[in-house]
């Protein structure tokens, strides 16, 4: 891991504002989006369902890990001006914390509502709220659990090549390290993986002939392999290699990838959801809203 006074070899401060901004744009793309999604559940009385509570556990982690690419951005403009990291070590073993939980519960979260759909279109039964709740408790307990490890010694949190943002330290790859990589992985990737592709592989055999089926069954499954597989394949090298020896700037890649899960996510399941998109855009149109309700 990089130094947190010095940057990196081949790395230099145009390339630390390079990945600043692109952090930037990232992290202030989903959280517009993701805002739009929690806040269009807070106000519209016909989002307020079981269903529509798993889409908001996730835009809640998603904004979360936006907040986690805002933080990274500004500490590459500061990392500019004072050659640090700005907020000490216990700031990066709190932002490594953040991110990994915010991580940990968007992955899971996308899981949970694979299942849900796969409940709703093919049992033909709605979604109960106590099964709802008990989906997103779940989510969020597993996810701090797995996320407080490294801060009790099972794995660690310390600087990406970068300096700029923290997260798993894969630059020993001993015993404790990959013990704790693929205990977390199986449960926390693929795990979840698995009950995503499964849920929408039955949803397609089911209705994909009937042509009932209103959802993409494809994107969420591309989603957690295209965006979360990079850092997988990062961290499993680790574990059989030494993965400092690759270049700062391909191993900076995986968390640029991830930081568009947000965005991604946004997208498909707020504004590809005609209810959602509806209750997105009476948020941002309130007066039109009122005056149809008044016709």
């Amino acid at each position: 891991m990089a130094e947190s006074g010095s940057l990196p070899p081949g790395f230099g401060e145009l390339e630390v504002l390079a990945v600043g901004t692109v952090l930037l744009v990232e992290a202030l793309a989903g959280l517009s989006l993701n805002s739009l999604t929690i806040l269009s559940f807070c106000k519209s009385p016909e989002l307020r369902t079981p269903s529509h509570l798993l889409v908001l556990s996730l835009a809640l982690a998603d904004s979360g890990l936006s907040l986690n690419a805002l933080v990274a951005a500004t500490s590459s403009l500061l990392r500019c001006l004072h050659r640090r990291w700005p907020y000490g070590s216990e700031g990066c073993q709190a932002h490594g914390f953040q991110g990994f939980v915010t991580a940990l519960a968007s992955l899971c979260s996308s899981a949970a509502i694979a299942w849900g759909r796969y409940h709703h279109y093919c049992t033909r039964s709605r979604l109960a709220w106590n099964t709802a709740i008990f989906l997103v408790f779940f989510v969020w307990l597993s996810s701090a659990f797995w996320a407080a490890m490294p801060l009790l010694g099972w794995g660690h949190y310390d600087y990406e090549p970068l300096g700029t943002c923290c997260t798993l330290d894969y630059s020993k790859g001993d015993r404790n390290f990959t013990s704790f990589l693929f205990t977390m992985a199986f449960f926390n990737f693929l795990l979840p993986l698995l009950i995503t592709v499964t849920s929408y592989r039955l949803m397609e055999q089911k209705l994909g002939k009937t042509g009932h089926l209103q959802v993409n069954t494809t994107l969420p499954a591309r989603t957690l392999l295209l965006c979360w597989g990079p850092y997988a394949l990062l961290y499993l090298y680790a574990a059989i290699a030494d993965a400092t020896a690759l270049s700062p700037k391909l191993r900076m890649v995986p968390a640029l990838i991830a930081k568009t899960v947000p965005t991604i996510n946004a997208v498909n399941y707020a504004l590809g959801s005609e209810m959602l998109h509806k209750g997105i855009w009476q948020c941002l149109s309130p007066q039109k809203s009122e005056r149809d309700r008044a016709q």
